[in-house]
């Protein structure tokens, strides 16, 4: 209750004038005069911004030294005392606790009616981190911001990126941009302030400004057999990161850049900078890179993987040495380390890199150990629980299975007018899906069917859709902590799991899925699980269909591995499991059945893999089908059962 007769005092601030408790007459009240304070002291205009002005000299920049991380606190320059002074005074008010209930509380309406805004981010990020140059100079870590441009531009100078020249007439210079992320480890906590400076590669000219822009990186079935190896083999793991990776990269083409932002040096505000090397941005940047490594990396006697080009292989005598590069991170697997030792200090000697010691965390990726049981497992709960804090499902039931059986979504779910369309129209659909595509695709087969089938409707997705994109992410919120596991194994081998579901697609009457699971050291290395393109008439048809996908990717791994040259076993035919006995017959002899006349030529591959003793197909039990979650939904128990056998478990 207010009572404007009971006002005490008047307390002013320098910001404002505040009421307080007491007794003041009406007719005071009425007589009181207010006035707006206004903060004179501003921070320089932002257009005219220029970090040279206050933060760091011509002198700092050309010294090519990186800055110590233990530094990230204090920075070696000088600020106005007025502009040290309201920066001080902000974050003091800034930093004043709020007192808020902590009771937790509970909407009263379903979430299923929630409308979210979509983020301007498509990666799964909780940290506010700024987007321009003028948000990272005026928020409360700018001191670590201001050192991390920093350490871009010695990196940069140290690299001789760049010369400033005067820009010949006619050409017009690609421009640039500061991008800041705040890198954390597996659980959470900051490791440091990254600032990355970017050209705007997007105004270059096909053909003027580059040519070929493809560049591979090795593929995730690659690095979990590497890993599954590490565990049965005990091998030694390390990991490094290439600091500026694609600043190495050497540029055919003379490409301009204005000059950076904030870091334009004083009476050279005319020129540009001709680039050197590649810097990141630039439309051909990460394939200068791609085609700098393997020229460095073969004269120390390093071999490509034919089958996978970013995978290198070294030996001498009975020590060997696997490294596996996937843009700037580099994963060391070794027998003997003394040999991993010497690799780091060759790439050491021709890359600026951070050794980060034994491997524990790469690409969102857990890496957990027990030597002395011989066991690697993989988790990604930290991921899992970023995708549920984004989408507001942190405290969501868990539930048992990611598709109750029998639940199929089909077109008829789609949107159909205005009103299911203003349901949808601020509900994250599409990013929810590929934030559950990337836990699919690293750690989590189980999810694989669930996951492949909400993709279908990105384009049009209704209700229904959202409500079973919901309810995958409360199958994680109960089994987060599920890592795959590798262990050491009495016989080495792959082994493969092919099935199908005959005509599981309501909208096409196409079978839903081929599944497949190929495991290694006990645990799985591959999987894949899609829409079959054609219309299979029988049963026997979608499972051979199925088998040929499955061989097919059986012939990928098997060449990949006979590259590695330390699984004997896998110059023997490799073994893939069916369910269908009529499949499993019509591959392994060359009977022709009238019912299998209509068929596709290269579906018949199969017999000829079977013939060539590439592939040994077996027949195989229902109830022992792993494969059997990647092409429909099952009752949560028998789902269980087959996750196991995955090797999906919450222990090591």
């Amino acid at each position: 209750f207010y009572c404007p007769s009971h006002i005490p005092h008047i307390v002013e601030t320098d910001k404002a004038k505040f009421l307080e408790d007491g007794s003041f007459g009406l007719d005071a009240l009425q007589n009181l005069n207010f006035e707006e304070i206004q903060d004179t002291e501003s921070r320089p205009d932002k257009e005219n911004i220029n970090v040279y002005d206050y933060v760091v000299s011509q002198d700092d920049m050309n010294a090519n030294h990186t800055s110590n991380a233990s530094d990230t606190d204090e920075l070696s320059v000088d600020h106005t005392d007025e502009h040290e002074q309201d920066v001080d005074i902000q974050i003091e008010n800034d930093q004043l606790p709020v007192c808020r209930s902590a009771r937790a509380r509970r909407t009263a309406i379903s979430s299923d009616y929630v409308v979210y805004l979509q983020e301007p981010s498509d990666f799964i990020d909780v940290d506010d981190d700024p987007f321009t140059f003028i948000e990272a100079v005026e928020s409360k870590q700018y001191r670590h911001w201001i050192n991390a441009m920093k350490e871009e531009l010695n990196s940069m100078a140290k690299n001789q990126t760049w010369s400033l020249v005067s820009l010949p007439e006619g050409v017009k210079p690609v421009g640039c941009k500061w991008v800041y992320k705040t890198k954390r480890d597996s659980k959470g906590n900051i490791e440091r302030y990254k600032a990355r400076l970017v050209a705007k590669g997007f105004t270059q000219m096909e053909g003027i400004d580059y040519n070929e822009i493809y560049s591979p990186v090795s593929a995730k079935e690659s690095m979990r057999i590497v890993l599954a190896l590490v565990a049965h083999f005990d091998l030694e793991l390390h990991q490094m990161d290439v600091k500026t990776a694609f600043l190495n990269g050497d540029l055919d083409e003379e490409v301009y850049m204005d000059q950076p932002q904030g870091f334009s040096e004083s009476g050279k505000d005319h020129l540009v900078c001709k680039l050197n090397k590649a810097i990141y941005g630039l439309q051909h940047a990460s394939r200068q890179w791609y085609i700098k490594f393997p020229e460095v990396i073969t004269t120390f006697g390093f071999t490509e993987n034919i089958i996978d080009r970013c995978v290198y292989l070294k030996t001498c005598g009975s020590k060997f040495i696997i490294l596996t590069l996937y843009v700037d991170d580099i994963l060391l697997a070794s027998n003997d380390l003394q040999l991993l030792t010497e690799t780091k200090h060759f790439l050491a000697s021709h890359f600026e890199m951070k050794d980060m010691g034994e491997a524990s965390f790469v690409l969102g990726i857990e890496i957990r150990r027990d030597k002395s049981k011989c066991v690697l497992s993989l988790s990604q709960s930290a991921y899992i629980n970023k995708v549920l804090k984004r989408y507001e499902m942190e405290n969501c039931s868990p539930i048992s299975a990611p598709i109750a059986k029998g639940d199929k979504l089909s077109l008829n779910d789609c949107q159909k007018d205005e009103f299911e369309k203003a349901q949808m129209i601020n509900i994250p659909y599409v990013s929810a899906v590929g934030s559950l595509q990337y836990a699919h695709i690293c750690t989590r087969p189980d999810i694989s069917f669930a996951v492949g089938m909400l993709g279908r409707f990105q384009s049009n997705p209704g209700m229904t859709h959202w409500k079973a994109v919901k309810r995958v992410m409360r199958y994680l919120q109960g089994t987060k902590d599920y890592m795959l596991t590798y262990r050491k194994v009495d016989h080495l081998e792959v082994i493969g799991y092919s099935d199908a579901d005959l005509g599981g697609c309501t909208d096409s009457r196409k079978s839903t899925t081929t599944g497949f699971v190929f495991l290694l050291s006990g645990g799985v290395i591959s999987r894949g699980s899609k829409k079959q393109t054609v219309t299979a008439a029988h049963t026997m048809e979608a499972e051979f269909i199925a088998l040929y996908e499955t061989t097919s990717h059986a012939i990928w791994i098997k060449n990949f591995i006979s590259q590695l040259k330390i699984v004997e076993s896998i110059d023997r035919p490799l073994k893939v499991h069916c369910d269908n006995e009529a499949a499993v017959s019509f591959s392994n002899n060359n009977k022709s059945t009238t019912s299998c006349k209509h068929m596709e030529l290269k579906y018949f591959v199969v017999k000829e893999r079977t013939e060539n003793q590439l592939v040994c197909i077996q027949h195989i039990g229902t109830t022992n089908m792993v494969a059997d979650p990647l092409t429909k939904a099952l009752a949560s128990g028998i789902f269980f059962e087959h996750v196991k056998r995955m090797s999906l478990c919450s222990s090591m």
